[in-house]
């Protein structure tokens, strides 16, 4: 368990049929798709892959799918994350008996507990298992309370099989602090970049990145992430930018919604996204998909399956 390294992990989204059921031949071609193109591990569902969207019985499913589809190619580590603390504890060990290798979950969805609050709630669940334990900080949105580098530290020093926290907020103190103190301790926990921006944590020491944007241009993540571990900052930055493009191009009015207009445009179609997230009309997916096509480094990267 120590040393285990999640590396450059893929977060793919989840596709869905005409009538918003889970469709599972398409995810067995995508999750194929990824690990041919460079995921080290897949990470699911993601909020990228509308976990909020998924009820209990399909998150169990999805994770249950992956596991039989992906047979061990790569680790799977499944994403947990729930308001409640016994719900998201009994995923957790359900995705453990399923087979997965690692569990990643962030501080309650929605409401707004105190700190030591949250500190019981992620101690608990990290506790349930014996897999490797990855603490995520919640998305970009900040939904839900933020998780301060005091409130990991105290994670740090309860739960044994901590491996790491992925970072999607990009502070920089927050990054430098707990990078400061893994070196004071002696600890053996990893920052991972959490919203393909790899090069600020990478910097610091970082190690692994979790991708949404590996869906669209797989190449270019992987290397921006390759340059990253050889510590070659300057050439990195140059795809950095690039990706910063893609993402600012995909991102509204969500990032689940534009992901599956840009999959659309790719050859890779996974259907639309769930309600409430509002599907993309033509106009609207005509303009990702011109937007893409004037991108000159996407020429490089696959099209369809």
């Amino acid at each position: 368990m120590a040393d285990f390294q999640c590396g450059l992990t893929h977060a793919p989204v989840t596709p869905f049929k005409r009538d918003n059921s889970i469709d599972y031949d398409t995810y067995a071609k995508l999750l194929d798709f990824h690990i041919r193109n460079g995921a080290q591990a897949l990470a699911l569902p993601m909020p990228e892959g509308e976990d909020l969207s998924l009820t209990d019985t399909e998150q169990r499913r999805v994770i249950e799918f992956a596991v039989k589809q992906v047979k061990g190619r790569v680790p799977l580590i499944a994403h947990v994350s729930d308001a409640g603390t016994m719900i998201a504890v009994e995923r957790a060990r359900y995705a453990e008996k399923a087979g997965v290798d690692a569990i990643v979950s962030h501080p309650p969805y929605f409401w707004h507990p105190k700190p030591a609050m949250v500190v019981e709630h992620i101690v608990a669940l990290g506790s349930a298992v014996g897999l490797p334990f990855f603490v995520c900080t919640p998305p970009v949105e900040n939904v839900g309370t933020h998780l301060t580098a005091d409130m990991f530290m105290q994670l740090v020093d309860r739960l044994k099989n901590l491996r790491g926290i992925v970072d999607s907020e990009m502070d920089f103190v927050f990054m430098e602090d707990i990078m400061g103190e893994r070196k004071t301790r002696r600890a053996a926990y990893d920052l991972i970049s959490g919203a393909d921006y790899m090069v600020p944590p990478a910097a610091l020491g970082g190690k692994g990145a979790f991708s949404s944007l590996a869906a669209i241009a797989p190449k270019l993540v992987k290397q921006v992430y390759e340059l990253c571990a050889n510590e070659d900052f300057i050439e990195a930055r140059k795809g950095q930018e690039q990706l910063a493009v893609l993402r600012q191009t995909v991102r509204h009015p969500r990032l689940e919604t534009g992901l599956k207009a840009a999959l659309r445009a790719m050859g890779r179609d996974c259907g639309d996204p769930r309600p409430p997230s509002k599907s993309l009309g033509e106009v609207e997916r005509g303009r990702i998909s011109d937007a893409l096509a004037a991108l000159p480094f996407l020429s490089a990267e696959p099209r369809g399956w």
